[in-house]
């Protein structure tokens, strides 16, 4: 199954200002976010279980934190590693993205929940394309800007834009509140993220991205950032509202 859905924004003008070669180029930031739930079998119970005990341990997830857990390790104690892979990237072709997937950087990745954030500072010429391990325990992931709320289940997959405000928050909550992660809740999530060139055709057409929006002569000279109606701007971590840096 594959949702999509599109919400005019309502919070102005958003541009991402993004690194490419030597310049810095502009382009739109995308109110498409591409949904979809695909079949993956449960990860194996120890492999669950070293991820319990380096999320405790190692990463030690405080609530709205998103760290990296060892990929490498985790495929030698997951044979069901290639099936996960290879069922997001037969999602993503019913997109029309070909082969992106495989040529692009994979991640493993785990949260305990996440503020609302955007990642267009140090992403910006990527899109996301995220699959979701973990079993449903009550969170979503909200687009603040978009409108979409999307169920976090075990295959759960996502496309979204960088640029876009986006936080894992409880489900049936209006916003980020770190007392929904409490230390004796079970509310950690693990999932593959996929760093995908904005610049590559089917991904700039699967989110309808327009590129060289704004003059060359006003966009920054090497900083990633997403500008609102021409200002730099970042995002409230508990509510998702845009806002004019400071």
């Amino acid at each position: 199954m594959t949702t999509e859905s599109q919400h005019a924004s309502s919070q102005g003008l958003l541009t991402a200002c993004f690194s490419s070669g030597d310049a810095m180029r502009s382009r739109s930031v995308s109110g498409i976010v591409r949904t979809g739930v695909v079949d993956v079998p449960m990860p194996p119970a120890r492999l669950v279980a070293d991820w319990e005990r380096d999320i405790a341990s190692q990463l030690q997830l405080e609530p709205g934190d998103v760290e990296p857990l060892p990929l490498a390790r985790a495929r030698a104690r997951w044979p069901d590693y290639p099936r996960c892979v290879q069922a997001a990237s037969d999602w993503a072709r019913t997109l029309g993205l070909s082969e992106v997937l495989a040529e692009s950087d994979i991640a493993l990745m785990a949260c305990r929940g996440a503020r609302y954030h955007h990642d267009g500072a140090q992403y910006g010429g990527a899109a996301f394309c995220n699959l979701f391990v973990s079993e449903d325990k009550g969170l979503d992931v909200h687009f603040p800007g978009t409108g979409d709320r999307i169920r976090l289940v075990r295959g759960t997959v996502l496309m979204f834009d960088t640029g876009q405000p986006h936080a894992v928050i409880r489900r049936g909550s209006s916003g980020f509140d770190a007392s929904d992660f409490a230390p004796d809740r079970d509310c950690t999530q693990v999932f593959l993220t996929w760093e995908l060139p904005i610049e590559n055709a089917d991904v700039a057409r699967a989110l309808q991205i327009r590129f060289d929006i704004a003059p060359s002569a006003s966009l920054p000279k090497d900083e990633e950032q997403v500008l609102l109606d021409g200002a730099p701007a970042d995002v409230c971590p508990e509510s998702g509202r845009w806002r004019v840096a400071r």
